[in-house]
């Protein structure tokens, strides 16, 4: 049954406009009213619905019953990424959110390529918002990740709260580092991580020394040099599922 995310008050047995994009997307699938159809907010469970009404831009929907289904992750994972350049991000914002990922927070290092401020910067997000979006349509997913704005790592390192220890978790190359398992298995398996990853080429040693002194663990994927998108998603991997 196809899925739709619908960000409003669902109410069982209300009539509802459907926001555009929701609307597009049944328009493309030519839903006819009678036919069923899934919606979720975010807000937890999802709803079945039905088409009442189908206009040249706009559908309503008849609401219903409400299905207490929660399809989140057991442990809630903020990942603080290097953004990788090209359509790379696309990517790991789309996989990040099949795996279960709570929240994304695009980063600028050092070695960063892609370069984004003000209203691009803006536009950027929303975009990623829309993949996640869509990701969490096709996956089954209930909640949708939260995309944070972009920030400098510097800046987003000296906003950070105090934290309890281990649940800040850097991937890194660093000899003797423990394995990313090992790191959290003395945490409880519904404690929140937040997980840094570098861009292409990493972090600089004076980023990783600044994430060190912040609180962050250095843990390890092994001896293999992962593409960025790569690393975090096996990293997501190991967390979550």
């Amino acid at each position: 049954m196809p899925r739709f995310y619908c960000p409003a008050p669902l109410q069982p047995d209300a009539l509802l406009r459907l926001p555009a994009q929701a609307a597009r997307h049944v328009q493309v699938l030519r839903l006819q009213p009678g036919q069923a159809l899934t919606l979720f907010n975010g807000e937890g469970g999802e709803f079945e619905a039905t088409v009442t009404q189908m206009g040249r831009s706009e559908v309503t929907v008849r609401v219903g019953q409400h299905q207490p289904l929660d399809r989140a992750a057991r442990r809630p994972v903020t990942l603080a990424i290097g953004m990788p350049a090209n359509e790379r991000m696309d990517w790991l914002v789309e996989k990040a959110t099949e795996l279960g990922v709570t929240a994304l927070q695009p980063l600028m290092s050092e070695r960063s390529v892609l370069r984004l401020s003000g209203e691009r910067a803006e536009k950027k997000v929303a975009h990623w918002h829309s993949v996640a979006v869509a990701a969490s349509e096709q996956c089954g997913g209930n909640r949708v990740p939260q995309l944070l704005p972009v920030s400098t790592l510097a800046a987003w390192l000296a906003k950070q709260p105090a934290a309890p220890a281990g649940t800040r978790l850097l991937l890194s190359l660093r000899p003797h580092s423990p394995g990313l398992r090992e790191a959290v298995a003395p945490l409880a398996p519904d404690t929140p991580i937040t997980l840094l990853s570098g861009p292409e080429g990493g972090l600089s040693p004076a980023e990783e020394e600044a994430a060190l002194a912040g609180g962050f663990v250095a843990a390890s994927l092994g001896q293999r040099t992962l593409r960025a998108e790569t690393a975090a998603l096996a990293a997501l991997a190991a967390l979550l599922l």
